[in-house]
């Protein structure tokens, strides 16, 4: 049975990733699930059952039930908007599952409905809810880096056809808005933004090296540059064989020191000027030789705690009455980001400069 008090949460959607949604929002404080929604009843059924709750395939009457506060979006990438927007209207606030939407104008229009009606929407980047992201932060904005010079993201995840081939609407550009990098990718692009600051500039190249039937990316490479006059690459892939799966990474390097993030931990922690808590650091957050990597290999292998961190985060904006850490405009940069290299690698690598004014137009990777 779901812990009762605080915000009544709804999740929509009864898929995979609602199955997370559920695990961190019965274990969460200052909130508990209240119910959810599907167009399927079995699958709606399921995920009540499991955590005591109310189940709907009828969204108006979802939106009616006594006590929900807060509607969690759990659709494919494609389908946030509409759903959004008739939760807004209904006046709950709305925490949306990355991306936020698969271009940049339906974005918008998110953000401007609940602008509009005065309710919440945060986004999940679960993260940057990481205790190492918070010290990478907080390294960052100590300038213990000195001048940042270099700025890298290292996606090199495996998905097999059956992962493509089991949701029609995988690897998409009407619902999955692309492949490697808006899925798999977006997460620890988020956290290369969040870490490193705005993008100026991307230069991309993409394909699809080894699945079939699906048409967006399943390997992609860029080159960026910062405004803060760092260079950086992303690789993102969901094509690079591994048995347990390769860990994300972060790499930061500047005049002054270097930090590699492997996931949660860190492979390097190194400056010029060293300071008393560094041997602490690595000691309990220095990464571990081997192992696979977070839902590198098997998306459902990961843990629920951050998305649980994610949600806490929002409730405690809503006490608050201060932005979530992932807001609308937030969310929306690592899209931005995105799509931009999509438009780059599209038009054979041509550099393509920072903000975008519209969502570019997309068609079949080779």
């Amino acid at each position: 049975m779901a812990k009762r008090g605080g915000y009544g949460f709804g999740i929509v959607g009864c898929g995979m990733v609602a199955d997370f949604h559920a695990k961190a929002i019965t274990a969460m404080k200052g909130g508990h699930l209240a119910c959810v929604f599907s167009r399927s009843q079995k699958n709606a059924q399921r995920v009540a059952q499991a955590s005591g709750c109310a189940a709907y395939t009828d969204y108006a009457k979802f939106l009616a039930h006594p006590g929900l506060d807060i509607v969690a979006i759990a659709t494919p990438s494609g389908a946030h908007l509409e759903p959004v927007q008739k939760a807004a209207r209904a006046g709950k606030h709305i925490v949306c599952e990355k991306p936020l939407e698969i271009t940049l104008e339906r974005i918008d229009k998110m953000i401007q409905v609940c602008k509009q009606h005065k309710v919440m929407l945060a986004g999940i980047f679960q993260r940057r809810f990481y205790e190492a992201t918070r010290v990478f932060k907080k390294a960052v904005q100590a300038g213990r880096l000195g001048k940042i010079t270099m700025a890298d993201a290292y996606i090199k995840w495996y998905r097999t056809q059956e992962y493509y081939d089991s949701g029609y609407w995988r690897g998409t550009w009407k619902l999955d808005g692309g492949g490697a990098m808006m899925n798999q990718s977006i997460h620890t692009i988020d956290l290369l933004y969040y870490l490193a600051g705005d993008v100026k500039w991307v230069c991309a190249f993409a394909d699809r090296a080894i699945h079939k039937r699906i048409e967006a990316e399943d390997n992609a490479v860029a080159i960026l540059k910062f405004k803060n006059g760092a260079l950086g690459v992303i690789q993102g892939s969901t094509s690079c064989y591994s048995p347990g799966g390769h860990p994300a990474e972060v790499h930061m390097c500047g005049s002054q020191g270097s930090i590699f993030m492997r996931d949660d931990r860190f492979s390097v922690w190194e400056f010029k000027k060293g300071r008393s808590n560094d041997k602490k650091i690595m000691q309990k957050l220095g990464a571990k030789t081997g192992g696979a990597g977070a839902g590198a290999a098997d998306p459902a292998a990961i843990s629920f705690v951050e998305h649980q961190k994610n949600f806490e985060n929002v409730v405690r904006a809503l006490k608050t009455g201060t932005p979530p850490l992932i807001d609308g405009p937030e969310g929306r940069k690592s899209v931005e980001i995105i799509l931009a290299i999509y438009r780059s690698a599209l038009s054979g690598g041509k550099p393509v400069p920072l903000p975008l004014k519209r969502t570019p137009i997309r068609k079949p990777f080779r």
